[in-house]
């Protein structure tokens, strides 16, 4: 759904009647969740035969302490597992998969107290914040609940079950969506925000504890560099000597799926075609994602013929999994618009193109955000869909050109242009092969290649830049260094990026990285450099910082290649994406 907040709400009939069947659904839904913690709490119950007039005990139990004891917050991991039922029974494992039934209850009701006040008078930008916070946690919920699918399997053998990079990928998703909101609101005052900051209290907490004790209890141990007890995939356990363009392709790689991506756009037999001049199925981009199915089991192909698309915020949303859009070039294909924070709304909103349905797929297009560098934060895409591939695109605007939100993402042969934290957010995501220009700022600023957010320890988030090339544009070329130009600078405490065997002109600054304010996060961020070259890729003047550090083993590079930092469950190679699994160039 596209988001028009430039004038305030209208509510008509049908949509009091869909928002009441909203709260309806999810009265249901808490209803269910409840349902799910009471079973966990009885198999409990059963297996350690705890008598039913047992007095409830104001303290924590050894377990309790000892997995609360692996958390951040502490103080609410014990109080939330004591409020919870069973838990004083619990072995530690049993309380790995309680901190998830606790977090999802939790974000269940906030959810559900949160929608019923949808119906309160709000200015654009508090509107904004507002639905932002509600898909947001929707979101959450449902990376929750497939969290929870995981660990605690149906015993019927029809749960959803993921990996333990794939539970450790939807937590972090879950606490970076819930940053997100709370950012929304950052600027603002009223009743409305006040009765957020309540309804949502502790959100960030519960999901941060969940994420520890899961990681501590054997699942990922990512949250630093370098890791141990991960077996390092060497390039010949993941590559086949098949080679195209010049680079390596996977053995595994399916190939109808590499013809797929190969194939001239105009041969594809597609599932939906856009053209402007009504030669197609539909006109617009807004209704062939309309017409996509939900759920679907298939790669849903939307062929969008050359011209220039400027519709509002398109969305692909969670519910449409596995699109592929295929244009007929980047220099053809264009998807572009103008919103920006002037318009009053949020960062997030400002997107020209978002997606966070799953499996997401772009090739052989653009997409523009040409609001302008006056207009500072203007969101060209914003991608926060687990296991999404960017390919053979152009991404163009100024301030926050490129949201790499949350999840995995991976961007190949793409060009990115932008000035001030152009790509910027929180997911797992590697940058291969791309051509990523700096241009011209505002007077008085400076350019920030990437801001990455990485709030806790233990999400498996960060950006890798691996054989890329970092580029000034004609006219920041012709400043003549006049205008300082950075490999990034970090937005939150644990912000994680690397540059990896890139190429690097002389308009980046001797320093390479920027502080965002005085000393906040110098120590605690991880900033890495390994082996890049050109004028730019000079280390002998880079900052001296705790946490800045020129790599100089291949097997720490190693863990933000393809195979390490995105591989998971083998997603990429269905896709047919061509790409280097290890450090090889």
């Amino acid at each position: 759904m596209a988001y028009d907040r430039l004038q305030p709400p209208q509510l008509t009939a049908k949509t009091n009647k869909k928002r009441l069947l909203i709260i309806s659904l999810l009265a249901f839904a808490m209803i269910f969740v409840s349902a799910v913690c009471a079973g966990v709490v009885v198999g409990l119950r059963e297996r350690h035969a705890t008598p039913v007039d047992t007095p409830i005990r104001r303290k924590p139990t050894q377990a309790i302490s000892r997995t609360c004891g692996k958390t951040r917050f502490q103080k609410l991991c014990v109080s939330s597992f004591l409020q919870f039922p069973g838990s004083l029974t619990a072995g530690e494992q049993d309380l790995v998969h309680i901190s998830f039934n606790v977090t999802l209850q939790r974000f269940n009701k906030a959810l559900y107290t949160t929608t019923s006040i949808s119906y309160a008078q709000m200015d654009p930008r508090v509107r904004s914040a507002y639905d932002g916070c509600l898909e947001l946690l929707e979101d959450s919920v449902d990376a929750l609940s497939r969290s929870l699918s995981s660990v605690v399997p149906s015993q019927r053998g029809d749960g959803r079950v993921g990996s333990t990079q794939d539970i450790m990928t939807w937590l972090s998703a879950a606490l970076t969506n819930q940053d997100t909101c709370t950012e929304g609101f950052e600027g603002l005052s009223g009743a409305v925000k006040d009765q957020m900051v309540a309804k949502l209290e502790d959100l960030s907490e519960l999901v941060s504890n969940c994420l520890s004790i899961f990681a501590a209890s054997g699942g990922d141990d990512f949250g630093g560099v370098p890791t141990q007890n991960r077996r390092l995939l060497a390039s010949n356990d993941v590559m086949s000597g098949e080679n195209m363009d010049g680079q390596h392709l996977p053995k595994w790689l399916r190939r109808e799926e590499r013809e797929l991506l190969d194939t001239p756009a105009t041969v594809i037999r597609a599932d939906i075609i856009v053209s402007k001049d009504g030669n197609g199925t539909v006109k617009t981009i807004t209704e062939a994602i309309k017409k996509a199915p939900e759920y679907s089991t298939r790669r849903i192909i939307i062929y969008v013929k050359a011209g220039r698309y400027e519709e509002s915020n398109l969305k692909v949303g969670r519910k449409k999994i596995n699109l592929m859009f295929i244009g007929e070039g980047k220099d053809k294909t264009i998807i572009a618009g103008a919103k920006s924070i002037f318009d009053n709304i949020t960062t997030f909103h400002t997107a020209v193109f978002a997606a966070t349905g799953a499996g997401f797929i772009a090739r052989d297009m653009t997409f523009e955000n040409w609001a302008g560098p006056a207009k500072h934060q203007a969101v060209a895409l914003r991608i926060g869909a687990d296991h999404a591939v960017v390919y053979r695109c152009n991404i163009i605007g100024y301030q926050d050109t490129l949201y790499v939100h949350s999840n995995r993402q991976f961007y190949r042969e793409c060009d990115i242009y932008g000035t001030v934290d152009f790509i910027f957010g929180n997911a797992a995501v590697v940058f291969q092969n791309c051509s990523i220009y700096a241009r011209k700022p505002m007077p008085m600023q400076k350019n920030t290649i990437t801001a990455q957010n990485r709030k806790d320890p233990n999400q498996n988030t960060g950006m890798s830049i691996h054989a890329c090339r970092i580029l000034p544009t004609p006219d920041l070329a012709a400043a003549k260094g006049n205008i300082q130009t950075y490999l990034g600078r970090p937005w939150k405490l644990y912000s994680r990026a690397v540059f990896m065997l890139s190429y690097m002109s002389e308009h980046i600054h001797p320093g390479g990285w920027l502080e965002w304010n005085t000393t906040f996060a110098l120590d605690t961020l991880y900033y890495g450099e390994y082996m890049n070259y050109g004028p730019g890729g000079a280390i002998g003047q880079r900052v001296r910082w705790p946490g800045y550090r020129v790599i100089t083993s291949e097997i720490e590079a190693a863990k933000f290649t393809v195979a390490q930092f995105i591989y998971g469950s083998a997603w990429l190679p269905s896709t047919g994406v061509a790409f280097l699994a290890g450090l090889e160039v």
